[in-house]
């Protein structure tokens, strides 16, 4: 995989990522929620999740059962430690499988890890080929040339976002001050 090959694929796939989990809170809370982590239309949790399936799951993608465990341990890890992450550095929760049966931390739960392995196998079966085809048929410049904006794009909403969460993170430190001190006073 080149780079220009990953960051495409990264991109598409934080992006149909987004629309996914929107679809889901859509239908599951009965309103449109944006479920990113950053303000724009992308959760890139799910680009870093399929460069690593494609880099570890391409050579096993003809053996569907390799290809199902595979997804479901992989997809399972990125989870893990992508809710560890956002709960260490931001403070903030974005999904939380604690009411869910053999969950771990919260984090993940085997409920969503066979999802996430059955998710997998219809992406790299289904999906990738397309999107594969879609990045390796983009004339090279004008896809070079896009990628500019389109990184742009993510690292400034990437900076807006770090910083309004350090922003709220340092306004709920104060708001912490205060409660403390009213309830010494109490």
């Amino acid at each position: 995989m080149t780079l220009y090959q990953a960051f495409w694929f990264f991109s598409i796939y934080a992006v149909l990522g987004w629309c996914l989990e929107v679809c889901f809170c859509t239908v599951n809370t009965g309103k449109f929620v944006n479920r990113g982590f950053l303000n724009g239309p992308v959760c890139p949790i799910y680009g870093f999740g399929m460069l690593g399936v494609l880099l570890a799951l391409t050579p096993v993608q003809d053996n569907l059962p390799a290809l199902f465990l595979g997804g479901v341990v992989l997809t399972s890890a990125v989870e893990l430690v992508g809710g560890w992450a956002l709960k260490t550095l931001f403070h903030t929760t974005w999904w939380d499988y604690s009411d869910k049966k053999f969950n771990i931390g919260g984090y993940i739960c085997l409920q969503f890890s066979l999802a996430w392995g059955l998710g997998v196998v219809i992406v790299m079966r289904m999906i990738h080929p397309v999107v594969a085809w879609a990045v390796d048929h983009m004339p090279h410049l004008a896809g070079t040339i896009l990628a500019a904006p389109v990184l742009a794009l993510f690292l400034c909403d990437l900076a807006v976002t770090v910083k309004a969460v350090a922003k709220l993170n340092r306004d709920l430190g104060r708001i912490d001050t205060i409660a403390r001190a009213l309830h010494e006073g109490s």
